[in-house]
């Protein structure tokens, strides 16, 4: 009896290892063929697309079709090889693979067509001209000047988030009618910002008959136009779209605030500080992770400005409003040129996203080392 169970033992550890290392070497193996034929099949399209090669497939389904083999060999591999862990990740990997091909695949294209001179205007298809689209990048004022329009919109973003603070606050407080009044904020928000364009830039703010312009003559403004000054223009862009996103940022703000600890506001009344103090003291740091969050996907909406000036100023007075959005949808729409206009585009997805890391390491910093000083300073 003593003998015989480490013999049984030992031929089912034996037999299991044996099995496992079967399974992972064909996991190993399904996914180096998935890969190696995704591979040749991209390989030989991309040489057919670009006059490498003479035979090629006339459209890029195959590749597709290889694309989504290889995900499947990898889902499959994984779990073969990882077992347990493998069939979890089988329920993450296929949404990796479909960001993968609607978001890096389209960014990856987008470099190679920055990088053309492809004009769909013209008799001449798509042609590699190197560099020549950074260099009239570089040297295109208009581009520039947009922006530099972006850095006033994303500026009128600390004053929306103050408005925004400011409604929170009213909002959180014991009040009548508070849900009525939360709705009533959030309106604008379920707008569609084309609908806003039109209903307040080209109806309301109408410069001969709109109640706007109507209201300035009877406060003293002989000719109020909204969109003929440069900086009023701007201002009323602003206007539009700060109405539009406010309660985006207020609703995160009203989140942050319900979700406060009542002990430590409660305690602070107790001891006599005024609402200023208990605002500015314990409401404004505990709320500093909220806010930043807030602010940076404010920030991330704004850059992306673009159907309200399209609607209303399309870009005008002299690209005063222009945002880099507008001006490349116009480069597509009024000169058809795909080549320059993705390269700009590419130019400023790369700014974007180096702006945005940056920001988030420094906002990250610094609150961890505001919250270690206001730590400090209680002790």
């Amino acid at each position: 009896m003593t003998t015989t169970s480490p013999n049984v033992g030992q031929t089912f550890e034996t037999v299991g290892v044996g099995t496992s290392a079967s399974r992972k070497s064909l996991g190993r193996l399904i996914i180096i063929a998935g890969t190696l034929l995704f591979a040749a099949v991209l390989l030989f399209q991309v040489l057919y697309a670009a006059g490498v090669s003479a035979s090629g497939f006339a459209s890029w389904r195959p590749v597709f079709y290889a694309y989504f083999l290889w995900a499947a060999s990898v889902v499959l591999g994984q779990i073969l090889i990882r077992g347990e862990q493998g069939q979890r990740a089988a329920f993450v990997l296929p949404a990796v693979f479909f960001t993968v091909a609607l978001v890096i695949f389209p960014t990856a294209f987008g470099l190679y067509l920055a990088f053309t001179d492809w004009n769909l205007s013209g008799s001449v298809g798509r042609r590699f001209n190197g560099f020549d689209n950074i260099v009239a990048l570089w040297n295109d004022p208009f581009y520039w000047n947009a922006l530099r329009n972006m850095v006033y919109y994303g500026l009128a973003v600390f004053f929306e988030y103050a408005i925004a603070f400011g409604l929170a606050v009213l909002l959180n407080a014991d009040i009548k009618a508070q849900r009525f009044f939360r709705i009533v904020f959030l309106l604008p928000f379920m707008l569609s910002p084309v609908a806003v364009s039109w209903m307040v830039g080209k109806s309301i703010m109408e410069n001969r008959f709109g109640p706007a312009a109507r209201l300035a003559r009877l406060l003293g403004w002989d000719n109020p136009a909204f969109f003929t000054d440069p900086w009023i223009a701007r201002l009323s862009i602003e206007v539009m779209d700060a109405w539009v996103f406010i309660p985006l940022i207020m609703i995160l703000l009203l989140a942050g605030l319900q979700a406060l600890p009542k002990d430590l506001l409660e305690a602070a009344r107790v001891d006599g500080a005024s609402p200023w103090q208990t605002f500015w003291r314990i409401t404004f740091p505990l709320m500093l992770p909220v806010s930043i969050t807030a602010i940076l996907i404010r920030i991330i909406f704004k850059l992306k400005l673009a159907d309200i000036v399209i609607n209303v100023t399309s870009g005008g007075p002299g690209g005063a409003t222009d945002t880099v959005s507008s001006f490349i949808y116009r480069e597509y729409r009024d000169r058809s040129n795909v080549g320059y206009g993705t390269a700009l585009a590419e130019f400023y997805l790369i700014a974007i996203v180096i702006f945005i890391t940056i920001a988030l390491l420094v906002t990250t910093r610094w609150v961890s080392r505001y919250s270690t000083a206001r730590a400090v300073d209680r002790v």
